[in-house]
């Protein structure tokens, strides 16, 4: 188990804000409490809370490995000295490296998810879109182990990573998303999955839970989807199509965007396919989009499966909103963080390290006083240690309320 540590107390005279520091700092300690020390005592030179601290703030301040973390320490000694224990100095590259391939990964994602519930408890979700993303570079060739996979639940309108499933290496999303849920208080919020998520067994979990689903159609059901599509195209044609539910326009970016999206439902619709066995089905949504480039015009229509009435408006926004998952997640993932250039590939290390980039990205979305890009939030951290103080407070922002000890 991690050891607390005690800290001298200071004098009045210094700053408040390493004051708030040493705060700061107890709350991080306290999310990580429950974790087991994996190494043995005559090996611990540095303290497992200091690990960890700094892990995050290298990680926050744009850091992309072990070297980072060790540099970050080193750069930041004197201020990191003021409310970390740092009994024997900062830990190398091969300290962080060797601890986070054996702190196991089931441990660390306990934590996080404790965490996030703490950190959303005064919050209301409304929407989470589930999503699959790789960590590309941690494929290792030599051992034959696939790139690790790994299912997120997001909050669209918090932009917060809520948990995250691994994908078995002989497996898929199928089998993740069910454990993904499990997760998850889900009680009246709405769920957006891609087509690999579209499955009877899943909406009806999102449904038992007293939650509803929006769920993209495509071939993997394929008289499902053939039976919606043609419906659609004879609609069309007869002109027995009703007027879109939304229809919007937007320019920018070199790019003229059209959307039109109608919710249909079940019994304005011939007998479809094995409807009964997807429970709580309501409706179909349908999104038609057009885009105008410079040299080309793009057109797809897409289909959807929604547990929502046929006039909740709701449906088709909320198909727009899924995207944010790959929009202010994954693509900020692989470019602020660099998550698929790393290539931490031993034992646990993957797994963890990409906690910690979620732990970094939840930390910098949390802080709003600042209305800079993410990256340049990164940045200001890394320069500016009040803002990572900042950045910290927003993220443990409960200094009296201890996360229960669920990580075993």
């Amino acid at each position: 188990m991690a050891k607390r540590v005690s800290v001298p107390p200071q004098s009045t005279s210094e700053r408040s804000h390493d004051l708030d520091a040493l705060t700061l700092r107890q709350r991080i300690q306290d999310c990580f409490a429950t974790i087991q020390d994996p190494r043995s005592n005559r090996t611990q030179l540095h303290q497992l809370s200091d690990i960890l601290t700094i892990a995050i703030l290298s990680t926050i301040a744009g850091g992309q490995g072990w070297e980072d973390m060790e540099v970050y320490g080193e750069s930041k000694q004197a201020w990191l000295s003021t409310f970390l224990a740092l009994p024997n100095g900062i830990p190398s590259a091969d300290t962080f490296r060797r601890l986070f391939e054996r702190i196991h990964h089931q441990q660390f994602e306990q934590c996080f998810e404790q965490w996030v519930r703490l950190l959303v408890e005064d919050l209301e979700v409304k929407l989470i879109a589930v999503d699959g993303k790789g960590v590309n570079g941690s494929y290792d060739r030599s051992i034959g182990r696939k790139a690790l996979h790994l299912v997120s639940a997001w909050s669209s309108e918090h932009r917060l990573v809520l948990a995250q499933a691994k994908v078995s290496d002989k497996s898929n999303e199928i089998t993740a998303v069910p454990a993904l849920l499990r997760l998850l208080d889900l009680q009246g919020a709405i769920v957006t999955l891609d087509a690999m998520g579209t499955q009877k067994q899943i909406a009806a979990q999102i449904h038992t839970a007293q939650a509803d689903y929006v769920l993209a159609l495509k071939a993997n059901h394929p008289t499902l989807f053939e039976q919606v599509e043609q419906w659609f195209s004879a609609a069309r044609n007869q002109q027995t199509l009703p007027p879109p539910m939304t229809h919007t326009t937007e320019a920018g970016h070199h790019r003229i965007d059209t959307r039109q999206g109608w919710v249909i439902a079940l019994e304005q619709l011939p007998l479809l396919h094995q409807s009964d066995e997807w429970l709580g089905l309501q409706s179909i949504a349908i999104v038609e989009r057009t885009r105008q480039l410079w040299n080309k015009t793009t057109h797809e229509i897409q289909f959807y499966l929604s547990s929502l009435d046929s006039d909740d408006p709701r449906s088709t926004q909320v198909i727009r909103q899924h995207w944010s998952i790959e929009n202010s997640q994954h693509w900020v993932l692989d470019v602020t963080f660099a998550e698929d250039d790393c290539r931490v590939r031993s034992l646990h290390a993957p797994h963890n390290l990409a906690l910690i980039r979620r732990f970094a990205l939840n930390a910098l979305n949390r802080e709003t006083s600042s209305k800079r890009s993410l990256k340049q939030k990164s940045k200001q951290a890394a320069m500016n240690d009040d803002y990572m103080l900042t950045v910290l407070a927003a993220a443990f922002p409960k200094p009296d309320q201890n996360l229960e000890p669920s990580c075993q």
